[in-house]
């Protein structure tokens, strides 16, 4: 039964105080209490009656409701004969937590209000109690052990006839019975569950799309464990799946809700041996990148990507080519419903959502899930993305074997704006008013000696993306200005003695003499060399300026009023 139909019982005689958008919450029992903290007697959906002995002060109604909000209760029914009128910190501490409060009437026992409750759930679980044991059992042992999400499927369709698919945070179908979902759909569906995800409603969530309703059921990773209640929503919300029927869950009663429940549980069960799958994956690229950062030869970095040929490259052969994609996400500092506002990792999080952007076979070719490897250092998620290269065969997707005479005529490198062309309305949802996804992609190279220069070029367009408006970004190497575009590519060796050699004696200076020689030269070069422009940027008088560049000129040699020298000091402070 749902709350509505308590308010709608006259003989109760409740009075609505606040929760009125929460009225279609299940009632599944009723518990009287007048304990402090009554968690442990609990186990979501009862509708708890309260007599107010618990409260001394105040400061006492904050505590019990998040208690209750935190066990999942459908509601709270405070009774007026102890205190008389409802207490309003009381009805704000429900109002905080989004819990409806009813207040009872003195002339109304608790009683009554547990005997109408029991009455209703109990004539429902009746009819249907059977056949819902039934179904847990053949979908227990029909599970995705044995099939997949899809024999899941089949069997809401053929015992319930109900039509549901799975989806992932940007509405990419998974898995479905029948028919698929339209692409634009799962999209806005997606975008719809991840907007009331980080609203705090709770699930199912009830959407309409193209006049057709659906409610949304999350699909928790079981791989995270037990989620505490003040773990801060935003760390899972763009990576969890959403199981999508086309039905309005309003009216259902409380054992067929269970029932879903008891199928998103299944369905997360193969979320976890896929993403089990990827770890071999995840651990490779991570050793790559290791490499690479290290800056170790290319003869070494291309060793190891011998060994990860067999999982990186099916179907690709061992020298295709390559091409870096870098993510960020980076969240506001406030918190938001359903977390703490504390400090998020953002590794994990760019990690997972570049992942599903990247298996995407509409973006990177079919079976492109088995080739993605994805690492994360800091905040940063990383991507090595293996293509075809040009004039080689491609893949048959239906084939193992190449077509003859089916050859890659362009380039088949990954575009920034292609990535993000079906995804970015479900994530903008998600990221909401306080994160931002930021991705960078580099042009492709031929060999691993180019993987450094491209993982640089990367991240220098993934920062042009930053400065851009907007909640999801993306920039390729096209977009980067020229010097920046070749710098990458400058080998090791070069950079470090080209570095060396200007700025070296400059560093040496300043930390014998905590001179600042090196922020003085980075600020004359950035005023295009105008004295009185620098002086004010640093707040120096001009003769102080001019001392310090005349040392800069001593130290090194050069002379900052030639174009070359200039140039010069410009790109090693670049390089380093």
């Amino acid at each position: 039964m749902r709350l509505r139909a308590l308010l709608e019982t006259d003989a109760l005689g409740l009075r609505l105080l606040g929760g009125d958008d929460e009225l279609d919450r299940s009632v599944r029992g009723v518990m009287t209490t007048d304990l402090r903290d009554p968690s442990r007697y609990l186990t979501g959906g009862e509708l708890v009656l309260t007599g107010l002995a618990w409260r001394r002060d105040a400061t006492d109604s904050e505590p019990f409701v998040r208690i209750l909000s935190a066990a999942g209760v459908a509601g709270l029914a405070a009774g007026e004969a102890e205190l008389g009128d409802i207490p309003a910190d009381l009805v704000e501490a429900c109002s905080r937590h989004r819990l409806p409060l009813f207040a009872v009437h003195e002339t109304v026992a608790f009683a009554m209000i547990t005997e109408y409750v029991v009455r209703q759930v109990s004539g429902e679980r009746a009819g249907d109690l059977a056949a819902v044991v039934d179904r847990h059992r053949r979908l227990m042992t029909s599970g995705p052990a044995g099939g997949g999400p899809e024999v899941v499927l089949d069997l809401l369709g053929s015992d319930l006839d109900l039509q549901a698919w799975v989806l992932s945070p940007t509405g990419r179908q998974i898995a479905g019975a029948g028919e698929p979902l339209p692409a634009a759909t799962g999209a806005e569906l997606a975008g719809l569950h991840l907007a009331a995800v980080r609203s705090g409603r709770r699930a199912p969530h009830r959407v309409a799309v193209g006049g057709v309703t659906y409610s949304l059921f999350p699909i928790r990773n079981n791989a995270r464990g037990a989620e505490p209640a003040s773990r801060d929503v935003r760390e899972s919300v763009l990576s969890d799946w959403l199981l999508a029927v086309e039905a309005d869950a309003g009216d259902w009663p409380a054992a067929r809700l269970d029932l879903l429940q008891g199928v998103t549980q299944l369905i997360a069960v193969e979320r976890d041996r896929r993403d089990a799958a990827r770890t071999v994956r995840r651990r490779l690229a991570q050793e790559v990148l290791e490499l690479v950062q290290a800056g170790a030869a290319p003869a070494e970095i291309a060793a190891r990507l011998r060994v990860a040929a067999p999982v990186l490259l099916p179907g690709l052969g061992t020298a295709p080519h390559w091409q870096v994609v870098v993510a960020r996400v980076d969240w506001d500092a406030e918190g938001t419903p359903g977390g703490t506002g504390s400090a998020i990792a953002g590794g994990p999080v760019a990690q997972a959502l570049l992942e599903e952007i990247l298996v995407d076979p509409a973006v990177t070719g079919p079976d492109s899930a088995d080739r993605i490897a994805v690492a994360h250092t800091g905040d940063e998620a990383i991507a090595l993305v293996p293509l075809p290269a040009v004039g080689a065969p491609l893949p048959d997707p239906d084939d193992d074997a190449a077509v003859d005479g089916k050859e890659a005529e362009e380039d088949p490198a990954l575009h920034a704006d292609a990535l993000l062309a079906a995804v970015r309305a479900p994530l903008s949802a998600g990221l909401a008013d306080d994160g931002r996804l930021t991705l960078g992609v580099s042009a492709s190279v031929h060999s691993p000696e180019g993987l450094r220069g491209a993982l640089e070029e990367a991240r220098h367009a993934r920062r042009v993306a930053a400065a851009r408006p907007g909640r999801v970004c993306a920039a390729g190497h096209h977009e980067l200005a020229s010097h920046v575009l070749l710098l990458p590519f400058v080998p090791d060796d070069v950079r470090r003695a080209f570095t060396a050699r200007l700025l070296d004696p400059l560093r040496d200076y300043d930390r014998r003499h905590r001179a600042e020689l090196i922020p003085t030269l980075e600020s004359f070069l950035d005023c295009d060399g105008s004295w009185t422009r620098c002086a004010a940027r640093l707040h120096l008088h001009v003769n102080t300026l001019r001392y310090r560049v005349g040392r800069i000129e001593q130290l090194t040699g050069r002379d900052l009023s030639r174009l070359e020298d200039k140039l010069d000091f410009f790109l090693a402070l670049r390089m380093s």
